[in-house]
């Protein structure tokens, strides 16, 4: 693992040190996998994903304001880069969400079967609109702060938790519709 902090990094990756960026590559790479996977909804597509992003973050790393800070620029770049994904795809089937530790609490609440209940979870997930899916799952899933999804998304704060409120809404909608709760 690097010592380097970020902007040692960035600044030897500008100068021409291919390991420099590799460094970044690996510091940041398991953290938005775990994002795109939710968002695409497969490994392999997040993989193609996640690589058109590094390549994009290495060829605009001039552009990177504050160094310092590349974790949350390159984040821009991988929202972004999944956006992207998700909209051209968008006429093709979905594929459902696969994150059972990101589910596990909402199965753990319930009284069905835990695979059916996941599978439930996780065709409604599904179902959500991109912008409000995206929203869920930075906020709930990744666990950030609404000003940190602010920051990595472009979004307002106000249109965040509008976004995050009807995807739970959606959500519950959903569930209630699988289970007949009324």
């Amino acid at each position: 693992m690097s010592t380097e902090s970020d902007g040692e990094l960035v600044a030897a990756a500008i100068d021409g040190n291919l390991s420099a960026f590799a460094a970044l590559s690996r510091r940041y790479r398991d953290r938005y996998t775990r994002f795109v996977v939710r968002m695409v909804g497969s490994r392999d597509e997040a993989e193609d994903v996640l690589q058109s992003a590094f390549i994009r973050a290495y060829r605009a790393l001039a552009n990177c304001r504050d160094p310092g800070r590349f974790g949350a620029w390159l984040a821009r770049i991988v929202v972004n880069e999944s956006r992207t994904y998700v909209v051209r795809r968008s006429r093709r089937d979905r594929r459902l969400v696969r994150d059972v530790i990101a589910i596990e609490q909402i199965v753990a609440t319930t009284t069905h079967d835990a695979d059916e209940t996941l599978d439930d979870v996780l065709y409604a997930v599904d179902q959500l609109d991109a912008d409000q899916r995206e929203a869920f799952l930075l906020k709930y899933v990744e666990e950030l702060s609404y000003e940190e999804i602010a920051e990595i998304t472009g979004v307002g704060v106000s249109a965040l938790k509008m976004r995050v409120k009807r995807a739970c809404a959606r959500l519950r909608e959903l569930l209630e519709e699988v289970h007949d709760v009324g």
